[in-house]
């Protein structure tokens, strides 16, 4: 698989479970804070040295662990900086901590220095004050990406706004044993078609999860014509009148899912089991670029493709952001810079370490750098990123989330 970046985004943001709730409890909302306190880039790598920085995030993919551990937080301490890592089952639960730390006050000496997040957990903590903002000018290696990217701009529908820190992007991808299905559907609705034509062979993850939750909003885009007829800003008019053919075609499909629909996956581990032990002949991701390794490895069939779909799906970006009162503030910086790297960018795209799809500008690389990321391994098995990412669909902003939710479960998962 190339790796290589593309100058010009996906208009995109990433898909994410709503955390709206964290906020019930809360107080009035803490200031954002901000980096005043550093005078310029130098200040920043004086004060990190000797920290250590605990980065929350997702502890259940092993190749992202692996690459932490393994690459980046070596290339951390060649900065005088210690990284941790500490697995999360959700990200949610970052921010959690982050939000019960400020209501008890504690402002400036918090557990966590840095969260790999992105959409309504973006979102919900930039509306409570929770992450240290315009602090990503600061670093040098930001000047890589694109100023004009779209993707890198708005998460789930929220301006950045100097408040994290680009890492990775993705793009939702289905997934098929092409040794079973020769004639693959190119359509949203071929799929569902085809799982009416081959009853138990298909599923999802039942929402909130993360990549059942995107599943549910790809559908909302096909039966309602396409993207261009659903509303990024969410109104509850515009839902009212765009979901009920939504549910309708769900529930009508799912007597033909796996075990009938009467149960589902209860997340994309479940669901990328299923595809491995072949009890279904489809799985879906937001990482496609692990396909390889997982094919090189034997997890999946030999027969495993991405299912290109003409009207696209949903791009991904993923960020760092450091909550604003995160103990070792200049350390996470400094870690945000090191992950911005060439060095570590390029490894962190090799499908053998993580596979994930770079976030810097192409174009804004130097001959020696762009030759770095010709040079990772093609792949049989998933497209480059160019061809993924064509006609990407830009993701519905965070308030969609919750309500296709628990419409869903109402409406198809409550109708069984």
């Amino acid at each position: 698989m190339s790796a290589r970046p593309r100058s010009t985004a996906v208009i995109a943001a990433a898909a994410a479970v709503a955390v709206g709730a964290l906020l019930s409890g809360c107080a009035a909302p803490t200031p954002t804070a901000t980096t005043g306190a550093f005078a310029n880039w130098d200040d920043v790598v004086a004060a990190a040295q000797g920290q250590t920085v605990q980065l929350w995030m997702y502890g259940g993919d092993e190749q992202g662990n692996a690459y932490i551990d393994n690459v980046l937080t070596p290339a951390v301490a060649k900065e005088g900086v210690t990284l941790e890592r500490v697995p999360v089952t959700d990200t949610k639960d970052a921010l959690n901590r982050v939000l019960s730390e400020l209501q008890a006050g504690r402002t400036d000496d918090g557990t966590v220095d840095l969260i790999w997040v992105n959409g309504a957990n973006f979102g919900t903590g930039k509306e409570a004050g929770a992450w240290l903002c315009d602090w990503t000018s600061m670093l040098p290696n930001l000047d890589r990406t694109a100023a004009s990217d779209p993707l890198l701009a708005n998460d789930f529908g929220t301006p950045v706004g100097g408040c994290e820190a680009p890492w990775s992007k993705a793009q939702f991808s289905l997934v098929y044993n092409s040794d079973v299905i020769t004639d693959p559907p190119t359509s949203l609705a071929g799929v569902l078609d085809w799982a009416r034509a081959n009853p138990g062979r298909f599923t999802y993850p039942a929402p909130p999860d993360f990549t059942g939750s995107v599943f549910i909003r790809e559908m909302l885009t096909s039966v309602s014509g396409g993207a261009d007829k659903v509303p990024l800003a969410f109104t509850q008019a515009e839902f009212d009148a765009l979901s009920p053919a939504l549910y309708s075609e769900l529930a009508d499909v799912a007597p033909s899912l796996w075990r009938g629909g009467d149960t589902y996956p209860q997340g994309s581990d479940e669901l990328n089991q299923l595809y491995a032990d072949g009890q279904v002949d489809m799985t879906m991701t937001y990482g496609p670029a692990a396909l390889t390794e997982l094919v090189a490895n034997g997890t999946y069939p030999a027969g495993t493709k991405i299912l290109t779909l003409d009207e696209g799906t949903v791009g991904n970006a993923s960020f760092l952001g450091v909550p604003s009162n995160a103990g070792s503030q200049a350390g996470a910086m400094v870690v945000a810079n090191v992950a911005l790297s060439v060095e570590q960018q390029v490894a962190k795209a090799d499908p053998a370490t993580w596979g994930q799809f770079t976030v810097l500008d192409y174009d804004s690389l130097s001959a020696d750098e762009k030759a770095q990321f010709d040079a990772l391994p093609a792949s049989d098995v998933v497209p480059a990123y160019e061809v993924l990412s064509r006609n990407a669909i830009a993701e519905l902003s965070a308030a969609w989330v919750p309500a296709l939710d628990d419409g869903w479960r109402t409406n198809v998962l409550g109708a069984r």
